[in-house]
């Protein structure tokens, strides 16, 4: 018997028995739509974290540090010697740039300032913030704008900050500031003649830095709630933000200059720390084993990453196990409406056997009736769980509305799904339809014809 006959006679079939079949079907539907709305909405909820964290600048980032470590506190912490130790300098910060994967590279700039602003004073720290930071969270919904250039004379204020400089914060904007500062210039490698007498003590004299006060005008443009989070490593909060190539020429002490002086070499101008971007989180594990290889330490959240994801995961295995429990419990309607119709097609399967159908076309018969019972609430329970999944991220957006939240999408429902949740509704009514399939195969035709 041809596919195409098959196909027809299943399709009668459907029609003919149209109220046990659209009760059927309509099983079959129910079962579809909850599976396709409670993986959606894993699936929704699974995008929006990813889309979060990503924008978040945690999951993309690795934080390098010098390998060099120090004794104190009565504890001793082993690491390389300083002499052996790789420095942590522009070369090494150009190498990690052309790393495969690695989207930017730049210096954790913080530099503690004394901002001005007419009367009003405060001792704060300030972060040089690379121009890829624009994309990130925390500058949506900020008052002003971002920075307009690569290196101007703009500074953005936190919050806090704001409001202790002024009662209305917004009032700042446009206004000028004062940043005085720390400037750190490198002295001879002697001193100079008469400065510091000569004993056993200072005979040997190296080469050192000396710390100037500099001020600089700076224009206020944005007002932020928070600070960008590439910066994890941080342990106090910024005051202000200005731009990476300002803070950079601003050539401000670090931490690691005092260690460089101590070392004889403090015109090698070395970084606290890096942080290295990377244009995909998947890309983390790559960058971060080939810069341990250069011999610095590094971190990142690779790890909390991994969780996240395994924790979705899981969610959506339980989503769908939950969802295929419906459409389990319709196949049992399936399995009936195909029982009750061997009892009432009896003749018909004797008649298409008297006239050279074989127990194979029987067979295929039923399992093409299952399968159009499968598909048809396959399609219609794809349908209601997307119209379903709809109405969830309705409500759920009207919920934070009314808690002063943005608008989110937490509903997916990606092209696979669909193909998937009609591709599994069939193959779940084609298993339905076995035991009736073989039972209907096995009807000897003598006893069919007889059947009254």
């Amino acid at each position: 018997m041809k596919t195409s006959d098959l196909a027809g006679l299943a399709a009668q079939n459907f029609r003919e028995s149209v109220l046990r079949s659209s009760l059927t079907t309509a099983g079959i539907t129910v079962g579809v739509a909850s599976l396709v709305a409670m993986l959606s909405l894993g699936i929704g909820l699974q995008r929006l974290a990813d889309r979060r964290l990503e924008r978040s600048g945690l999951f993309d980032t690795v934080v390098v540090f010098s390998p060099v470590r120090f004794a104190g506190l009565g504890r001793r912490r082993l690491g390389p010697a300083p002499h052996k130790s790789p420095p942590l300098d522009e070369s090494a910060r150009q190498t990690m740039a052309r790393l495969p994967g690695v989207a930017e590279v730049y210096p954790d700039i913080r530099v503690p300032v004394l901002l001005r602003l007419g009367s009003r004073q405060r001792l704060t720290l300030v972060s040089g913030t690379p121009p890829s930071a624009r994309s990130s969270d925390a500058f949506k919904g900020m008052l002003g704008s971002f920075f307009s250039a690569a290196s101007p004379g703009e500074i953005i204020l936190q919050t806090d900050l704001a409001r202790e400089l002024s009662s209305h914060p917004a009032a700042l904007l446009g206004r000028q500031i004062t940043l005085s500062y720390a400037e750190r210039q490198t002295l001879p490698a002697s001193a100079p003649a008469g400065k510091i007498a000569p004993n056993s003590e200072n005979s040997n004299l190296s080469a050192g830095f000396s710390v100037i006060r500099r001020d600089k005008t700076l224009r206020i443009v944005g007002i932020v709630k928070r600070e960008p989070s590439a910066g994890f490593s941080r342990f106090a909060r910024d005051g202000a933000l200005i731009p990476l190539a300002l803070a950079e020429s601003l050539n401000a002490p670090e931490p690691s200059s005092l260690t460089d002086a101590l070392q004889n070499h403090p015109a090698q101008a070395t970084y606290a720390r890096l942080i290295v971007r990377v244009r995909s989180p998947q890309a983390i594990q790559t960058a971060e084993s080939k810069i341990k290889a250069m011999g610095f330490r590094t971190f990142s959240l690779l790890d909390t990453t991994r969780n996240i994801r395994r924790f979705f995961a899981v969610l959506d295995l339980f989503l769908g196990i939950f969802g295929s429990l419906a459409l389990i419990v319709a196949s049992l309607g399936i399995v009936n409406t195909l029982v009750m119709a061997i009892l009432e097609r009896r003749r018909e399967i004797g008649i298409m056997k008297a006239l050279g159908a074989s127990d194979s076309d029987v067979r295929r018969l039923f399992f093409a009736e299952a399968a159009v019972m499968g598909a048809v609430g396959g399609a219609f329970g794809t349908a209601l769980g997307w119209a379903i999944g709809r109405l969830i991220n309705a409500g759920a957006n009207l919920y934070l509305r009314r808690q002063h939240f943005p608008p989110e999408v937490i509903w997916r429902l990606p092209w696979w799904l669909v193909v998937g949740a009609i591709g599994f509704s069939i193959l779940v009514s084609l298993a339905a339809g076995i035991y009736p399939a073989s039972r209907a195969a096995q009807l000897d035709p003598v006893q069919t014809l007889r059947y009254e």
